[in-house]
Order: structure tokens, then C-alpha cells, then sequence
């Protein structure tokens, strides 16, 4: 099982940004060594997960990710659930509003609403999200089952800018904060001059699942609006749980 661990974990190194990667390339994102990656991406290559382009060599996902993606989009329409309440949040807030789910040890975002403002936050779709350092993670870390939170926390977690809390202690902290407001609230922790504003969508387990979210330039997001954005988030959040089979929230 520690196997299939490794090697779906590939995936999560693809993105819009990066919809294709070599064998170097993915094998310096992962840790693993070349035979090692290369072997991952076989077995994943004869189940149609992964494609090799004849001409570069280099790695996309392949066409049997579209049949589960259809099932699964079939089953519990996501898409047309989020995208909605995330135009809406944008309207309301005039900033960058997107959507995430948890699978596979990580978030991504797979909902996106796009500010018309000129100067905005870029984001794209499929992007793994960094749990500790990221208003969504945050946001989800807190509200996940004690598990997970306790498997991210119990590893190394890597500094992206000179603001980003890497121990575990202090993170907890932040998360209990989280927990009693509701909303997380980043600021130049994954990227300087961004600031994420994210609460939890829940499952009708109870447990998070994924996150609603606002990016903005740090520069605009001044105290008294990031006050005035969190409850349009909390809002937003809880009408994707509640439309996801969740129990409805109190406070």
C-alpha cells in the first residue's frame, strides 16, 4: 500500500501551470530517485492515469483520469454547486474566490472565480495547496479529522517566505484560533504580498472536507476588510456544506 502512496503522489505535481513534467523533473519535485519514479510512472502509464507524449517524453495525465472525473462529477456535481456561491462571493467581495478539496494528503483547488479587478491574485486550477501556510489549509487543518492533522504536523514542513510558521507547536496555536473564529486568515505566509481569507466546507461526516476561500493583494486587505470579507466567506462556505449533505452549523 506504501507503494501506490508513492507513486499516486505524482499527480499532485501536476497542475494548469505545469500540465506536463519530465521523468528529472518529477523525480527532483518527489524525492524519489529516477528507477524509482520511473517505475511509478508504468504502473501508472498501463491503468491510464498518466500519458507519455512521444515527441518530449515528458509526462501529462492521461485519459482515464476524464472517465472517473465524469463519474465522479455525475454522482456529486461539485462544479455545479461551488461555482455559483464562488461568483457570487466575488461580486460581493471584488476579490479572487476559489474553492478546494482534500484528497491524497493534500488541497487543491478545483473551483476558481476570478476578480475583474486589473491588479489580483493568480491562481489556477489543480495547484496543491500547502496545509500549513496557506488560509485554506489552515481553514481545513482545523476543522479535518484529528488524524490528519496530526500525520501533517508530524513531518518537516518547509519555509516558503520569511512569515511562514514551520512548528508544529505554534501552528496548533493558530489552529485552536482558528477553531473559535470560524476563519483563517493568511497573510504573506505562502506568497508575499497575498493575503487568504478561508473558513472549512464540511461533509456530512462532520469533518472538513475542502475550503471556500479569498486571495488578495496584501495590499488591500487592510484590517477592517478582512473583517468585512470573513463573514461573506463563512457564508459562502456554509452554503457548499450544506448543499454537500452537511448538518447545518451553529455560530
Amino acid at each position: 500500500m506504501q507503494t501506490v502512496d508513492k507513486a499516486l503522489s505524482l499527480l499532485s505535481y501536476f497542475s494548469e501551470q505545469r500540465p506536463s513534467v519530465g521523468l528529472s523533473e518529477l523525480a527532483r519535485l518527489s524525492g524519489f530517485n529516477k528507477a524509482t519514479t520511473r517505475r511509478f510512472l508504468v504502473a501508472l502509464e498501463k491503468h491510464g492515469i498518466v500519458e507519455q507524449d512521444a515527441t518530449t517524453r515528458s509526462y501529462r495525465l492521461g485519459a482515464g483520469l476524464l472517465r472517473l472525473a465524469r463519474v465522479r462529477e455525475a454522482t456529486n456535481p461539485v462544479a455545479a454547486i461551488v461555482q455559483p456561491v464562488l461568483n457570487d462571493l466575488v461580486s460581493v467581495t471584488g476579490e479572487t474566490a476559489h474553492f478546494s478539496l482534500y484528497a491524497g494528503g493534500s488541497l487543491a483547488t478545483v473551483g476558481l472565480s476570478e476578480s475583474a479587478k486589473s491588479s489580483r491574485v493568480m491562481l489556477g486550477k489543480g495547484e496543491a495547496i500547502p496545509l500549513h501556510a496557506t488560509a485554506s489549509g489552515l481553514a481545513y487543518l482545523a476543522f479535518a479529522r484529528p488524524a490528519i492533522t496530526d500525520r501533517v504536523l508530524s513531518k518537516a514542513l518547509p519555509a516558503f517566505t520569511e512569515h511562514t510558521v514551520t512548528g508544529a507547536d505554534k501552528i496548533r496555536r493558530q489552529l485552536s484560533s482558528v477553531r473559535k473564529q470560524g476563519v483563517a486568515v493568511a497573510r504573506n505566509t505562502f506568497e508575499d504580498g497575498v493575503c487568504g481569507i478561508a473558513a472549512p466546507v464540511f461533509d456530512s461526516d462532520g469533518f472538513a472536507c475542502g475550503t471556500v476561500a479569498i486571495a488578495a493583494p496584501a495590499a488591500r486587505a487592510q484590517r477592517k476588510v478582512i473583517a468585512s470579507v470573513q463573514p461573506e466567506v463563512m457564508r459562502a462556505a456554509n452554503e457548499i456544506s450544506l448543499a454537500m449533505g452537511a448538518e447545518p452549523r451553529s455560530g
